[in-house]
């Protein structure tokens, strides 16, 4: 029986199982949701966290949470809406997790591999802390609550009274700015060693 049932929701395409999903909660739409997605999210961590064990935790976590943020959002196009979500929690794992390397478009604060002690972290905090009210107000502010607070888009957007698209414009508009700041005025380049 179960298997006819599954069978019959495989026919249905994402939006359809979503909506089903958020009517009744039953679990075999979800099941053809985690079919279809499950390798993508472990794809997505494992790029992330570059650790397969970590990856799997993750994934993991994330479908158990997913239920609940499928019915809390409206969702147009499931898959690129999971990519986001994933890619927003393998983040905050890495905030949480390992603050001193965080990957990708995240800001640089870590020393390199080659280069990991403890005064170049140092060093690099302060002079974050130093080039971080340099940026307008509300790219600063919103740097320091993302980074450094731990806090989410969202969460950001309620401190600040700012539209969410706004917080995400001031913390990328913000990174390339510090980027340049750091890199291009001598006060903050490093010392020679």
């Amino acid at each position: 029986m179960f298997q006819r049932r599954r069978k019959k929701y495989r026919l249905l395409d994402d939006p359809e199982l979503v909506a089903q999903y958020k009517a009744d909660g039953d679990s075999d739409s979800f099941g053809v949701l985690y079919e279809r997605y499950g390798h993508l999210v472990m794809g997505v961590c494992l790029k992330y966290l570059k650790d397969e064990f970590e990856a799997e935790d993750l994934t993991s976590k994330i479908f158990e949470e997913l239920g609940q943020k499928i019915r809390k959002h409206t969702i147009d196009n499931f898959k690129g809406w999971l990519y986001q979500v994933t890619r927003n929690e393998c983040l905050m794992f890495l905030r949480r997790h390992k603050p001193y390397f965080v990957r990708g478009e995240q800001l640089q604060l870590a020393a390199t591999e080659e280069n990991n002690s403890k005064p170049d972290v140092e060093i690099q905090l302060t002079l974050l802390e130093h080039a971080l009210p340099r940026l307008k107000s509300d790219q600063e502010k919103c740097l320091r609550l993302f980074y450094l607070e731990d806090k989410s888009y969202n969460e950001v957007s309620s401190l600040l009274q700012m539209d969410l698209k706004q917080v995400k414009s001031a913390i990328q508009n913000g990174k390339r700015n510090l980027k340049i700041i750091l890199t291009q005025n001598d006060e903050f380049r490093q010392p020679a060693q």
